[in-house]
């Protein structure tokens, strides 16, 4: 069995997702950056040049893999082929951290360009148990796995999400990606508190956080309804929830993350500075 932290080789500093145009500004900066985060799926070519800077990145960070399109939560098979390809990339750069979403995109051959999210029952926990146990058998490393941000509840759940996480960690060893922004986007949603949230979350097994942008709509009640977007900064709400989270957890690899109308560097700059802050005080 794993444990919690093994496999984990992240230091406890603000990292950022990678994105190319912020190459010479990441290579030639300074300042809190201390490791970078790459989505897995748009490095697992063969060369060119997205590999050429990976490979000189990775020289100077730590690099966490983040992957979107393994589908832990689906009803089928793990896809193979796409779990050799993960294989690949993690043998040949040795990251630092691996990390996939609690979420399904698939089904039988159809690909949701989407995160979908599950049902929490003990039929939903045993699959995905299987399946973390399989992506962590065939890479040789720690998963990592990340809380979603939810747009509704399933009546058939019968345990809390945070149960179903720590319970995942127990069963498989694996640890988890605590997603702050996900927690206040969720509870806005679902109307409940992202404070009890944190409390009930086991952050023992927490290996990395990541920080997000959302943003913000109503329902057909006009209540609000906040989409997980990775396309604007952090608001001051989702720090303060960071503020308390670490409060009880201490420091962990703490992530900007910027994917969507993604901004001039300095801009993400600001956004570290700030959660380097954030953890100077934790």
């Amino acid at each position: 069995m794993l444990d919690a932290t093994s496999d984990n080789r992240l230091p406890n500093r603000v990292g950022v997702g990678y994105k190319p145009q912020h190459y010479m500004d990441i290579i030639q900066g300074t300042g809190p950056l201390g490791w970078l985060e790459i989505h897995a799926e748009n490095y697992m070519g063969a060369g060119g040049r997205p590999i050429a800077q990976l490979r000189q990145l990775a020289e100077k960070f730590p690099i966490s893999v983040h992957g979107v399109g393994l589908s832990i939560g689906a009803e089928g098979a793990l896809d193979r082929d796409h779990l050799a390809r993960l294989k690949h990339l993690c043998d040949w750069l040795d990251p630092a951290s691996f990390s996939e979403h609690l979420a399904w995109s698939t089904h039988d051959s159809h690909f949701l360009n989407d995160l979908l999210p599950l049902p929490y029952t003990q039929r939903t926990l045993a699959r995905v148990a299987d399946h973390i146990d399989q992506v962590q058998e065939v890479i040789g490393r720690k998963m990592l796995l990340e809380n979603p941000s939810s747009y509704l509840a399933f009546a058939e759940s019968d345990m809390e999400e945070t149960a179903f996480l720590a319970e995942l960690a127990a069963r498989t060893g694996c640890g988890l990606l605590l997603d702050v922004n996900n927690v206040f986007v969720s509870a806005t949603n679902l109307k409940t508190s992202p404070q009890a949230y944190i409390d009930a979350f086991p952050l023992h097994a927490v290996g990395e956080m990541h920080l997000g942008g959302h943003d913000e709509d109503a329902d057909e009640t006009g209540a609000p309804l906040l989409i997980d977007s990775h396309g604007k900064a952090v608001v001051d709400p989702v720090w303060a929830l960071l503020d308390y989270t670490l409060a009880k957890s201490g420091p962990k690899p703490l992530l900007i993350e910027w994917d969507n109308d993604v901004p001039a560097w300095p801009v993400l700059a600001d956004e570290l500075t700030r959660a380097d802050g954030a953890l100077a005080l934790a």
